[in-house]
């Protein structure tokens, strides 16, 4: 058994332990307030994006006149052979089963594509994604080839794509979650409605954590393109909170001074729901595969930008819970080894005074 000296050590240690977990609770809590308050402020935006595209769709016809083409190509369905799965994790740890149940949803719905004879591409956001997934597949393979003409005068530049396995890493963003900025989910947005276009993938679908609140939030595999309905989610696969959870998250918001309701609507968003509902006739000042050329991109990144913040938000709570519960374990802790130093601290001082009453009874 350890000595008194050994226990009044650890109970330091863990006394210091509990003071940094704290802490980290706290801040993200502080980071939670703004990350829930960065994805209310964004979805007015998306809901009149949704609003005018749904618009637009009622009172357009989708296929081209002469042609009989698809105004746009984003809503071109064809048989899923080739699928991309952008999978959203954290870029740190000590957020509890975070990270791990958005991996294994991933995983789930990758190996069920796989089982089915699909090809799969995966695109990462965040270091834990990037780190699992390069751990387990391959990246992809490009080549980027150059052609001269007009005398050298003009260069033509292609990338060219080798796949060597069926499931492969084909890109990811570590850094995107650290500052999430439109221009940059832009571009990611463009890389992948190009390659939908080019019919180098099928389908793409986006593994995240859907945040409502503190105590609502739950992991879901949701189809990005092609576009079937707008304005309304297309999911796959999705798993809620266990009742424990539920109720150690309410316990971290709770000691933290964070609601566990969902914030109200604003008026804001309110108005954003009605805008362009009416049921009247509308004059376009473009013609409607023109409007659709524009609206659809930013409707896909619209849509990926709102994962982002989501999944940030739900991160930063999921790291409040598991601080919180480090913090209450870190106590549990100090009390039981306080306990056994006192007993052991007793149990030296009724050595000490049997041995002293023996020397006097041996005199």
């Amino acid at each position: 058994m350890a000595n008194v000296l050994d226990l009044r050590r650890r109970i330091r240690s863990v006394k210091n332990t509990r003071q940094i977990t704290k802490a980290m609770k706290m801040v993200s809590a502080a980071k939670l307030r703004r990350a829930q308050e960065r994805a209310m402020l964004a979805r007015p935006y998306a809901r009149m994006l949704s609003n005018v595209l749904e618009s637009l769709v009622q009172r357009t016809d989708l296929y081209n006149e002469k042609t009989g083409d698809l105004l746009h190509p984003l809503l071109l369905e064809r048989e899923e052979k080739n699928v991309l799965v952008v999978v959203v994790a954290g870029d740190k740890g000590f957020a509890g089963a975070f990270n791990s149940n958005i991996v294994k949803a991933a995983q789930g719905f990758i190996d069920a594509r796989r089982a089915a004879g699909q090809t799969v591409d995966i695109e990462p956001v965040g270091r834990k994604a990037r780190d699992m997934f390069r751990k387990r597949y391959p990246a992809a393979n490009y080549e980027k080839k150059e052609e001269r003409y007009d005398n050298d005068l003009a260069t033509h530049f292609e990338i060219l794509r080798h796949r060597a396995a069926p499931i492969e890493v084909a890109g990811d963003h570590p850094t995107l979650l650290q500052k999430i900025e439109i221009t940059e989910v832009s571009e990611m947005a463009h890389s992948i409605i190009d390659r939908y276009t080019r019919s180098e993938i099928d389908s793409v679908y986006v593994v995240y954590n859907e945040f409502k609140s503190v105590i609502s939030q739950r992991v879901v595999v949701e189809k990005l393109l092609p576009i079937r309905k707008l304005g309304s989610q297309e999911i796959t696969v999705a798993e809620v909170m266990s009742e424990e959870q539920r109720d150690a998250a309410a316990h971290a918001a709770h000691t933290a001074g964070i609601s566990v309701n969902a914030p109200e609507e604003s008026e804001f968003e309110i108005e954003s729901k009605k805008f362009g509902t009416a049921e009247v006739d509308y004059l376009f000042g473009a013609p409607p595969d023109r409007l659709f050329r524009h609206l659809m991109p930013r409707y896909v990144t619209t849509q990926i930008f709102h994962a982002l913040l989501e999944s940030a938000a739900a991160e930063h709570a999921a790291r409040m819970t598991a601080m919180d519960s480090a913090t209450n374990n870190a106590g549990d802790m100090i009390d039981a080894l306080s306990l056994t130093m006192n007993r052991v601290r007793q149990a030296a001082i009724t050595k000490e005074i049997i041995e002293i009453v023996s020397g006097a009874a041996a005199l």
